[in-house]
């Protein structure tokens, strides 16, 4: 079933817009295991359930993953911050156009908001890398997800997708491309 979940959104993603390359989500090597269903606004937390920083992990942030760099990567150590998640792909031109500003955004909000990339479907790593150098992303934290699964456990089914998340793990949803006006303005909505 989770199979088919996501070559539904790789065929999705496809047809929705970014078109081009070969991000048919058959690749790799993602380490990714989400542990729970897709985020959404209601009863986000399950009290008692704490991440590395001693705060209540959201449903959203239970998944575990991997960074471009190989490193393991657990959702739960973004819990008790707002947290912007960029879902990419390399082939993606609206995602080579706004990845400028997005880097901006997190240099300008970094200390009060977490940025995370999720480059995904598309199955040559190295291709996930050359598109955070050309896009001047390296600041960010950037996650693998060359197998979709990330894009499914966030129910993300077009890319450049932005999920805003607050704290308590309530989220609003935004498509990119984005400017740098644009994604400020989502970014203060969410600090409040």
């Amino acid at each position: 079933m989770k199979k088919a979940i996501v070559i539904v959104i790789g065929a999705a993603l496809l047809a929705a817009g970014c078109g081009g390359g070969d991000g048919d989500g058959d690749g790799g090597s993602a380490a990714v295991e989400p542990t729970a269903a897709a985020p959404g606004s209601t009863a986000p937390q399950t009290p008692g359930e704490t991440g590395g920083t001693g705060q209540n992990v959201p449903e959203a942030l239970r998944f575990k993953g991997e960074t471009l760099d190989g490193e393991p990567f657990d959702g739960a150590t973004l819990a008790g911050k707002p947290v912007v998640f960029w879902f990419w792909a390399p082939w993606c031109p609206k995602c080579i156009a706004e990845g400028p500003d997005v880097a901006k955004a997190a240099e300008k909000y970094g200390d009060r908001v977490s940025f995370v990339g999720i480059g995904g479907l598309e199955k040559d790593a190295g291709r996930l890398q050359g598109f955070v150098s050309r896009t001047s992303s390296k600041g960010l934290t950037h996650l693998d997800d060359r197998t979709g699964d990330l894009y499914a456990h966030f129910d993300v089914a077009a890319q450049s997708s932005f999920v805003f998340m607050a704290p308590d793990g309530t989220t609003s949803r935004a498509s990119g491309p984005l400017g740098a006006a644009e994604l400020g303005r989502h970014v203060d909505e969410l600090l409040g």
